[in-house]
């Protein structure tokens, strides 16, 4: 799947995210909210000006949310994103309204809407997580102009093939017909029980795991 993919699948499939900011002392905020549209620019979701939801996403733009459909733990799709959001304005209520028609029985009428206004979030980075694959399914993906993110585990060239990583490995992700060993980053739980146990300290960290 593209970037893109998950965005749709975020607004069309799950559509309503458990989100986070910070407040002005810096202590983390979860609201509702939903995300109502998508481009390859990014995601955008609307709020009320006199909210503190729009007080917090001015004094800091920097923003993360959950999104998860299933009807328990091991049916569930998690989608996690975080970027920066910025302020467009009212210009594409409209858009947002015919799109999400829900939103009328919230904001019936014009005079009602003069208080919104629409956010984008861009240059974001966000992690699929499916638990109802055997092996579970993860990937990666950025849009709107944020890097790629760089995560998870790997295996260097000081592997000895004891094959103790794999024996510890919970989704048995990892490649032990070749030296050195190969973790299949798509399956992988990011536990980090093969760093832990290889005696050659062959398994390194990269990015934020």
């Amino acid at each position: 799947m593209q970037a893109i993919d998950y965005l749709n699948y975020i607004v069309d499939e799950i559509h309503s995210t458990v989100f986070a900011t910070v407040d002005q002392e810096g202590r983390p905020v979860t609201c509702a909210i939903d995300m109502m549209d998508c481009d390859e620019n990014g995601l955008y979701f609307l709020t009320a000006k006199g909210k503190s939801f729009y007080r917090r996403l001015k004094q800091n733009a920097h923003v993360a949310f959950t999104a998860m459909k299933g009807e328990d733990t091991m049916s569930r799709v998690a989608v996690s994103v975080r970027g920066r959001a910025e302020e467009l304005g009212p210009e594409r209520l409209p858009a947002l309204f015919a799109k999400n028609p829900y939103m009328a029985k919230i904001y019936p009428d014009e005079a009602s809407r003069s208080a919104l206004t629409v956010f984008r979030i861009c240059e974001g980075t966000g992690e699929w997580f499916d638990l109802s694959k055997t092996p579970v399914e993860r990937a990666a993906f950025s849009f709107g102009g944020a890097a790629e993110p760089d995560n998870g585990y790997f295996v260097t060239d000081r592997c000895i093939s004891c094959k103790l990583c794999y024996a510890k490995c919970p989704q048995k992700c990892i490649d032990i017909t070749r030296k050195p060993v190969v973790i299949r980053q798509e399956n992988c739980l990011h536990c980090g029980n093969c760093y832990e146990v290889c005696p050659a300290r062959a398994v390194e960290r990269r990015g934020a795991v």
